[in-house]
């Protein structure tokens, strides 16, 4: 069977590319290195078509009450919950994880668009009566305008629908540009928006690797920019969008340190450590990549941490025995495999490796454990971004928060305590933005921001919560006085000889 060709969404048009010499690149499964579909990269003119689309669709959408875009962000969840499984499974199909973990993302991205859907509240204003004698002042949300979205492989419903509900419910449209590794889901996107009423233009689909991002980076009728990758993209984003005048929100890539203490229930522990490193193949930006045993608990820990790991059973997401999926790509399995290779002619020790399990097709590489692994590492200072987990042996609280701080990152990190103590030191003294007290992943409900730090995120205002919405808005602060009219003299007549 030959693959079908992924199409472009611009100006309400789903559409192949028209270019004669246009880049194609496969869509593969992961799970079985089937090419499912071929990708048309967007031409520098077809890029400019969209934003232009989205720009003339501005006006109209923009001046559309807020309760009636609300509306459609209610129907476009409907839609949403209807074909649920149906959006699971493709990406299951796209991007390898197990059914359970897509479904998971699913059901995170709902909950944003439920999110939008309260926008008449959450984009209202302030107001203060009398500031001064006979002056009032009131602070008004308006919409920024036309934004793109650059989204990664690893979410490809949950980190859009960061972006694209709250930026459509505030007013503004928007250019999509998803990774090309799993484009199908955005199309998706794209055709249920249009079904929930959306009109032509507001939401807009193009495809492409760095140069289709380098288009919308300089564009000059984009004016916002939200992008989701590893902290070299994150960085290259913010510089670039920013020199071009553009209001960026970049969220980065990350080491997340996750402290088991030895008054921790261990079980327990491990059980949420085996999740958070090795859960969507540990390919997400809150994966648990360190493991740090505080005290005694570290040979118990390494022991417990291998047990439970090398039960995982790996094999194609939709099949219900599978616990853990593959990697993106076969490229991408291989570097890890370099990562592995070079920890173990170091002073490391390979607790568990991963290499050589999982079906003989398909890009799998098994749960790995490094044992011994020390901050002087690459397995300790890079974002291997795989189901790789290092850890490290500290002698109290201080030592592991020393080694957590001394991390270029700061998106997540946890600990395994049943001390108040030690929590509050932790949450008190962690530098990072998102934390956990006995939960594996730190993952902040919709409301709340997805609040990075260091290296992890460039700019102001994070994705989701009050922060999404502050910007996809601009602000106007208009402070009023009237006077009362002059009334006229009606004690003389208004003109002679009348």
């Amino acid at each position: 069977m030959s693959a079908t060709k992924v199409n472009s969404f611009i100006g309400g048009t789903f559409r192949e590319s028209t270019a004669e010499d246009v880049f194609v690149d496969p869509v593969f499964d992961p799970a079985t290195g089937e090419t499912i579909a071929l990708l048309p990269y967007s031409t520098k003119e077809e890029i400019d078509e969209a934003v232009r689309a989205a720009r003339s669709a501005f006006p109209d959408w923009s001046n559309v009450p807020v309760p009636d875009r609300a509306q459609v962000m209610f129907r476009f969840k409907n839609l949403l919950e209807e074909h649920f499984e149906e959006l699971s499974l493709l990406v299951v199909r796209e991007n390898g994880k197990t059914l359970p973990e897509a479904r998971g993302e699913v059901r995170r991205a709902i909950e944003v668009v439920d999110l939008a859907c309260g926008a008449p509240t959450l984009l209202m204003g302030t107001n203060l009566d009398q500031i001064a004698d006979g002056i009032d002042e009131e602070l008004v949300r308006f919409p920024v305008g036309v934004c793109a979205g650059i989204t990664p492989f690893n979410f490809p419903n949950m980190v859009p629908l960061w972006m694209i509900p709250v930026a459509l419910v505030a007013g503004n449209t928007f250019v999509h540009k998803p990774s090309q590794r799993t484009p199908l889901s955005a199309v998706r996107i794209g055709e249920l928006l249009a079904e929930a009423g959306l009109p032509d233009g507001v939401f807009n689909v193009v495809h492409g690797a760095k140069e289709a991002v380098d288009v919308l980076l300089a564009h000059p009728e984009v004016d916002a920019i939200s992008v989701v990758g590893s902290v070299g993209v994150a960085s290259y984003i913010y510089a670039t969008a920013a020199a071009n005048g553009k209001r960026v929100q970049a969220l980065g890539g990350a080491k997340n340190h996750l402290i088991v203490m030895d008054d921790a229930d261990l079980e327990r522990s491990v059980t949420a450590l085996i999740s958070s490193a090795f859960g969507n193949a540990g390919q997400r930006c809150l994966a648990g990549s360190v493991a740090v045993g505080v005290g005694s608990v570290g040979e118990e820990l390494v022991r417990e941490l291998t047990d439970q790991a090398s039960r995982l059973r790996l094999g194609p997401g939709a099949e219900p025995e599978t616990d853990m999926g593959p990697v993106i790509r076969d490229e991408r399995r291989k570097e890890l495999i370099g990562y592995i290779e070079e920890g173990q002619e170091g002073e490391a020790t390979l607790a568990l490796d991963g290499r050589g399990l999982g079906p003989s097709q398909g890009f799998f590489l098994g749960p790995t454990i490094f044992d011994g692994v020390t901050p002087d590492m690459r397995l300790w200072k890079e974002e291997l971004f795989g189901p790789v987990l290092s850890v490290l042996r500290a002698t109290d609280i201080d030592e592991a928060l020393g080694m957590l701080n001394a991390s270029a990152y700061g998106n997540a990190a946890s600990i395994f305590t049943s001390s108040g103590h030690n929590a509050r030191e932790f949450k008190r003294r962690a530098e990072a933005g998102m934390l956990g007290v006995n939960v594996g992943v730190a993952a902040p409900m919709a409301f709340f921001p997805f609040t990075g730090w260091k290296s992890s995120f460039f700019g102001d205002l994070h994705a989701t919560g009050l922060d999404g919405f502050r910007f996809y808005t601009k602000q106007k602060v208009v402070t009023s006085r009237w006077w009362l009219a002059p009334t006229l003299d009606h004690s003389q007549p208004e003109g002679r000889g009348h």
